[in-house]
């Protein structure tokens, strides 16, 4: 069985930027191990967003692994559950839990500040103590997990045909407009008990003694809990069941973690991997090299040019490309070489995070793979234009994984 290795930038992908000459940070990026892929290997453009269907890395993840997002995707809530060890009862209505900082009754962040997952534990411990525990007529547990993404479990009752509306997509938006609505008259009670979480938790947030803390330091407090992303556990059928391969994950999202759960990948935990732009890019580099002597796909996802998009600070997306390029990337690249293993190594982002909006996009991803011994195209390095010039053209469904393992 051939090795490979997916390397996935997330939110990646922009649009032309005015303030770059009409590049997008991919062209701007010195990036030339990434670039190197692209030249030597074959290029084009994947819709990773199906029509219809949310931009949520949920449903581009689902993607990229070759699932069909209309068929498995039930949220993203149900996947970092997964990634948790959070049990789901196919009764259960599962939503991600975000800790958000309001101001002036809109949203000003969509994660406190970046608060610190030591911090929200304490407060998620809190909220379950006073509003959940699984007591009650319509029973909710609530679950820490890292930094501002959290969960929250509707135990044994509960429809997931909610509108809940992402934080990260409506910073500076009207709380009181976004709150949960029902599309449905089953989903009317969960909607209302989704509401009444968020106004009961306002005063137990203004108190508690993390954000006392934070206020006296002068940062972003958690004002607010923001549930979203509703879903039952998915029934997937498991990469090895589907193309005989044994995989590994590697991420410090959880979202990512239980997808790779489900598809029955080993996970592998990286110390000091953050999910920002600090994150052990060499620690991710090193496990991925040493996870190939025993798998056949080795998954490595980096969540930290999705938050710097999602930040609309353009600097700091364009320093965690050229990161991404040469702290994980480069040590692939010279480790397969060091280790005589002739792997093919695939790159792409999951979807755009557009640094001028802050919310995801839909457009197709650019995506190269570089497989040893195979001519490449005339691509001669790695972008959303140059992309749209490669010999792979716009790829569809699960056409990118069978590539990659080919």
């Amino acid at each position: 069985m051939s090795k490979t290795v997916i390397i996935l930038g997330d939110g990646m992908s922009d649009h032309p930027v005015e303030r770059l000459g009409g590049r997008t940070p991919l062209m701007a990026a010195h990036k030339p191990h990434i670039d190197r892929i692209a030249r030597d290997g074959r290029v084009g453009l994947f819709k990773t967003i199906p029509d219809g269907m949310g931009a949520g890395s949920d449903v581009a993840n689902l993607a990229v692994l070759g699932y069909d997002p209309a068929e498995c995707s039930q949220g993203r809530a149900v996947l970092e559950a997964a990634s948790m060890g959070v049990d789901l009862d196919p009764r259960d209505v599962a939503l991600r839990l975000n800790l958000i900082c309001t101001v002036d009754g809109r949203i000003k962040n969509h994660s406190s500040g970046h608060i610190s997952s030591e911090e929200a534990a304490g407060i998620v411990a809190t909220l379950d103590a006073e509003l959940g525990g699984g007591r009650g007529a319509e029973p909710v547990t609530f679950h820490p997990g890292v930094s501002y993404r959290h969960l929250v479990v509707l135990r044994g009752w509960g429809d997931p045909g909610i509108d809940c509306a992402p934080p990260h997509d409506n910073v500076g938006g009207e709380v009181e407009t976004l709150l949960p609505r029902a599309r449905t008259a089953a989903a009317e009670r969960s909607a209302a008990r989704l509401v009444e979480l968020y106004r009961q938790a306002l005063p137990i947030l203004e108190r508690h003694p993390v954000n006392l803390a934070r206020r006296a330091a002068g940062k972003d407090e958690a004002t607010a809990i923001w549930p979203w992303s509703p879903g039952r556990r998915p029934n997937m059928r498991t990469l090895q069941e589907r193309f005989g391969v044994r995989g590994a994950a590697i991420s410090a999202v959880d979202l990512v973690m239980g997808l790779g759960r489900y598809a029955g990948m080993d996970l592998i935990q990286v110390t000091g991997a953050t999910g920002l732009h600090d994150t052990n890019y060499e620690g991710k580099a090193a496990a991925a090299l040493d996870a190939l002597a025993d798998h056949d796909l080795v998954y490595v996802h980096v969540e930290a040019t999705d938050e710097a998009g999602h930040a609309r600070d353009l600097e700091l997306k364009i320093r965690c490309i050229e990161y991404l390029d040469a702290r994980l990337v480069k040590p692939i690249l010279d480790g397969l070489a060091a280790r005589g293993i002739a792997a093919t190594v695939a790159v792409l982002p999951d979807h755009p995070t557009p640094v001028e909006t802050g919310n995801h996009g839909r457009d197709p991803v650019p995506v190269a793979i570089w497989r040893p011994g195979e001519a490449g195209d005339a691509v001669q390095g790695f972008d959303e234009v140059q992309a749209a010039a490669g010999s792979l053209g716009l790829l569809h469904g699960d056409e990118f994984i069978r590539l990659a393992l080919a």
